[in-house]
This record gives C-alpha cells, structure tokens and sequence, in this order.
C-alpha cells in the first residue's frame, strides 16, 4: 500500500502541473486518512483493509495504543481533539467507563439489527459489538494422561488435593488481574461462581493449594504452562477458549489434533466482547461510519477469527474449520453487567491483591 500511496502522490502532482496550463481543467480526486486507534492484539488482513480502502478512496491507520486500559485511558486524556475517529477493542470489563466518559458518538448501524441481543443488550446507542470470545483454564491433555489424573471440571474442583502443591508450585497458573485482562476475565468468572462474599475465600483456598500467579498471559502461557513451554511446571493456564485451534494453526509441524483443550464447565469461563465507536470530535464522520457497518460485513467478520482468535458476532459470517474442530463455545460462561463491573472492578482488584499478593 505504500507503493501505491506514492505513486498516487506522484499522479497528484503532475495533474495539478497540468492544470497550471489553459488546458487543464481536472483535478485528481483527495484520498480521505482514516485513523482506527485499537490495542496491541488488533490485526487484520491486507486484502481486507484494501477492499475498504478502494471501495471509499481513504487511506486507514491503525495506532495501537497498549492493552485495553491503556488504550482507553489515551482516548480519555485526549477527549475532545481525539487522536483517531474511531476506537476499536474497548470490552465489557471498562465499557461502562468509556460510556461514561462521553467520548462516543451516537451510532447503530443498520446491520445492529441482524446481531443476537446477548452482545446488543445496554449499548446505549454509542458503540458497537464487533466480536467476542471466552477466557477459561486451558489444560495439557498429554500431561493429564501420563499422570493417570482425571481433568477438573469445576472450580471447586481446582481446590481438590490432587490439582495443589506447595504455595506457588500447583498445577494452575493464572494472571494478576491488576495487570492482565485475562487475569481480570477469571477473575469475575470465580465472583460469578461463588459471589462477593465468598470469592475471596475461594482465592485463600486456591493459595494454599498452590496456585502460581504471574503478572502477564505470555509469562503465563509460554514459561509456565507445560503444553506451550515443554518445560514448564503448571499444566492448566488461563487463557482462551481458541487457543487450542492457535495451536493447531502455529504448530511448527502438522497436527491432528490440538495438544490443549478448555475446561468449560459453567463459570469456569468469563465471556468477553470487544466493542468499536466513533470518538466525538472526528472530522471524518461520514467515513468512520462506513468502517463501523464494514466491520460488521461479512468480509471483516470472517477475517477475524484467524487473525485474532475470537468469534464473530454476525452470525451471517462463516467459522473457520479449525475453530469448530479444536475450540470449544462455554454452554455457560460468566457474563456480567458492565455497569456492576464498572462500578466494583477496582475494589474487587484491591481485595484480590489483599489476598493473594501479600
């Protein structure tokens, strides 16, 4: 695309040469930029970006701005003369913040309609849902075998003897949801399970039994857990629900099938939705609405589960095959109402860091 940028330059300039002359009379027409502020784990094919791009003659950039708070907390400090047009990635755990915070304006676009109401619900109007996906343990299926030990299926049954050690050498490491979105999502899913009276509780107990605690996924998913590192000493992790077909998909050799799979039970999962809108103060508003109905087509819809490993929420858009083959969908995953979140989200932290880290 940048080959083509320039040479677009290039034509502009003798075209308005020409039009120095009495001949002229044409003028090339002025390519529109579009900015799309997301966070690091946005992508998107090339192909896809230049069918939007040559469908409504405008350049898109994408600024990825850190994990998910950070990249809010920037469209925050800079409300009003905005960075970009539109913010992608903002998800149900800070939604309500960002709502807030007023820093969107009104928009549904018309293929909202055409969206199941479980990723619809409470959206006042501001922003969109664009995909979603579920953080649960994941599991090293080799390891479990070799051991002769049955895979839990509950959180409760994380608490068994069986699944512990000393503190910190357990068979479960997790992410510190002060520092992680992961760690956040398993967070609320154990206070969907056992309530804001007795979650705390339940983390004592996982204490004792061993759980080791990290500050990131990556620390979490390519040191310490077995199935990913080869070496690592914890064979269930907090992850994703899609990260045994990422697997697959990046295996280094041709699999068959996928060494991890999820513990799905119910709670055990903590169901996440990303959103996009547009940032009040854009001067591009026309255009940043073609880009929300565009990722919302069928074209964007599909390319994301390969490129992000989440789903789509346009039903209308194909899964790919490795996703119904090697991910499982939680029957019932943790959903909570953003508002709560919002309004609980750093007392529950502080509690949890009360606990666990002292």
């Amino acid at each position: 695309m940048k080959q083509l940028h320039v040479f677009f330059i290039g034509l502009t300039a003798l075209v308005f040469l020409a039009a120095c002359t009495p001949a002229a009379s044409t003028k090339a027409p002025v390519e529109t930029t579009l900015t799309i502020m997301t966070h690091d784990s946005f992508a998107v094919s090339e192909d896809v970006v230049q069918a939007f791009e040559e469908e409504n003659n405008v350049i898109l950039v994408f600024l990825k701005s850190g994990d998910t708070g950070a990249a809010l907390n920037r469209v925050i400090l800079t409300k009003g003369s905005p960075e970009a047009d539109v913010f992608y990635g903002v998800d149900n755990t800070f939604l309500s913040r960002a709502i807030q915070e007023d820093i969107f304006e009104a928009y549904a676009p018309a293929a909202l309609s055409e969206i199941p109401e479980e990723f619809t619900r409470g959206l006042s109007g501001v922003v969109t849902p664009i995909d979603f996906g579920d953080v649960c343990i994941n599991y090293d299926k080799a390891w479990f075998t070799e051991q002769g030990l049955a895979v839990p299926e509950t959180l409760a049954d994380l608490l068994k003897p069986e699944y512990g050690g000393k503190e910190g050498e357990g068979l479960l490491v997790v992410e510190n949801p002060a520092t992680s979105s992961p760690g956040l999502a398993f967070l609320l899913a154990t206070i969907a399970e056992y309530g804001e009276t007795g979650y705390l509780d339940y983390w004592q107990s996982l204490k004792q039994n061993g759980v080791v605690v990290v500050n990131d996924w990556e620390t979490a998913y390519y040191t310490n857990f077995s199935a990913s590192s080869g070496h690592g000493l914890q064979p269930m992790v907090v992850s994703y629900a899609t990260s045994p077909a990422a697997e697959v998909i990046y295996a280094s050799e041709p699999l068959t099938d996928a060494p991890t799979a999820s513990i799905t039970g119910a709670n055990t999962c903590f169901r996440q939705v990303e959103y996009a809108g547009i940032l009040k103060g854009t001067q591009n508003l026309e255009m940043a609405q073609r880009f929300i109905d565009f990722m919302l087509s069928p074209r964007f819809q599909e390319d994301m589960p390969l490129q992000m490993f989440v789903y789509p929420v346009n039903p209308a858009a194909a899964i790919p095959e490795e996703f119904t083959r090697y991910a499982v969908t939680p029957a019932e995953p943790a959903i909570f109402d953003p508002v709560l979140i919002a309004n609980r989200r750093d007392e529950w932290i502080r509690d949890w860091s009360g606990v666990m880290l002292k």
